[in-house]
């Protein structure tokens, strides 16, 4: 039974690192309950509508403690912004379809500044509530209205600070899928030189686009974790990790580039429908055997339980980047052969090794930390 109970919660708490959204959902709903507490037990006229306190530790709710505070800020001022153009717009105009319209179009243009970032919207949804909900006392109604949700961000703000996040684990999983994206990507064009020759441009031009959403998600969970190690009282406890964690972004986003760039390269002119090939029977096998090597390189890159791989894995690291280092220079020296004999310019072949040459530099220096 005790095994069951341990196991069970061991597996939750696996879930809850895994999945970030468990614990911004846990925040919100906190920063929310102490709001509205706040909110009932303020003074009158404020205590008759203490949903608005709740309203604004909801928007201060965020994945990070620095963005809890800047969306705070942001959503606040939309939200006073609005409030302002409803009372403006109600002080000239009598309340009518006119009324609506007007509060409507200035809010929508309002929105759209950039110092309110992605929470535009609120200045159209606050400028509505203070228009309909506040005729009666729109003074006071500002006031408690205001007052209440930068109450309620604040709590939220403190909630934020006081428990922050820190999602290296899904981070790190981000990181995994990146990896085994491109690794798959390599893979399969080494096999696909090695056994068909030139490439189908549109079916490897789809799978660079199939790419990219693995990438720009691992870009955005590498920019939430360094987002969330700032004004963070946990971060110091993992420097290590966070650290190594920042490093392997760097190799993957270089690693990623590197691999647009040669399916890119090989698509345009190793295809079956050009003559002038950049690559030709001779060189294609030996940038296969630097393909492969590659791809090993990449298989190697791992993480660790802890963010920093341990002894073996930094041995299998090592060896793989020599591997990928000496296949990478049999290719140069077969393409400068090439150029030799044939008095062909090879720019394109060069070029394909210059980019692999920065892989092979990223390893390197994942080799040279490890």
């Amino acid at each position: 039974m005790r095994s069951l109970a341990v196991r069970t919660v061991s597996a939750l708490r696996e879930h809850w690192v895994r999945h970030p959204r468990w614990s911004l959902a846990a925040k919100g709903a906190l920063a929310a309950a102490l709001a509205w507490l706040v909110g009932l037990v303020a003074p009158a006229p404020f205590s008759e509508y203490p949903y608005y306190a709740p309203l604004g530790a909801v928007v201060a709710t965020s994945t990070t403690a620095v963005r809890s505070v800047r969306e705070s800020v942001q959503v606040v001022g939309a939200l006073l912004l609005g409030a302002v153009i409803a009372r403006g717009v109600d002080a000239v105009v009598a309340s009518s379809v006119l009324s609506v319209a007007l509060v409507v179009a200035l809010a929508l243009l309002c929105a759209g500044w950039r110092v309110f970032g992605e929470v535009g919207s609120w200045v159209v949804t606050s400028a509505l509530f203070v228009l309909v909900i506040g005729g009666s006392d729109p003074l006071e109604y500002v006031t408690v209205y205001a007052g209440l949700v930068v109450t309620g961000a604040a709590i939220g703000v403190a909630v934020n600070l006081l428990l922050p996040a820190l999602p290296l684990t899904p981070t790190e999983l981000a990181l995994d899928r990146l990896r085994d994206v491109l690794l798959d990507q390599v893979s399969l064009l080494a096999l696909r030189l090695e056994r068909e020759g030139p490439l189908l441009a549109q079916e490897w031009q789809q799978r660079r686009r199939e790419v990219t959403p693995t990438i720009d998600r691992a870009r955005d969970a590498v920019g939430s974790a360094r987002e969330a190690v700032r004004a963070n009282v946990r971060a110091p406890r993992y420097d290590a990790w966070t650290t190594a964690q920042a490093r392997r972004a760097d190799r993957l986003g270089t690693a990623a580039d590197v691999v647009d760039d040669i399916v890119r390269l090989l698509a345009e002119w190793e295809r079956e429908d050009r003559q002038d090939v950049a690559l030709g029977p001779r060189l294609r096998p030996v940038l296969v055997a630097a393909l492969r090597a590659y791809a090993d390189g990449l298989r190697s890159d791992v993480a660790g339980g802890s963010g920093t791989p341990d002894d073996e894995d930094a041995a299998a690291a090592r060896a793989a980047a020599a591997r990928c280092d000496a296949a990478v220079g049999e290719l140069a020296a077969a393409v400068r052969e090439h150029r030799r004999t044939s008095g062909l310019d090879d720019f394109v072949a060069g070029a394909v090794v210059v980019t692999l040459w920065r892989g092979v530099s990223a390893l390197a220096g994942a080799e040279a930390q490890g």
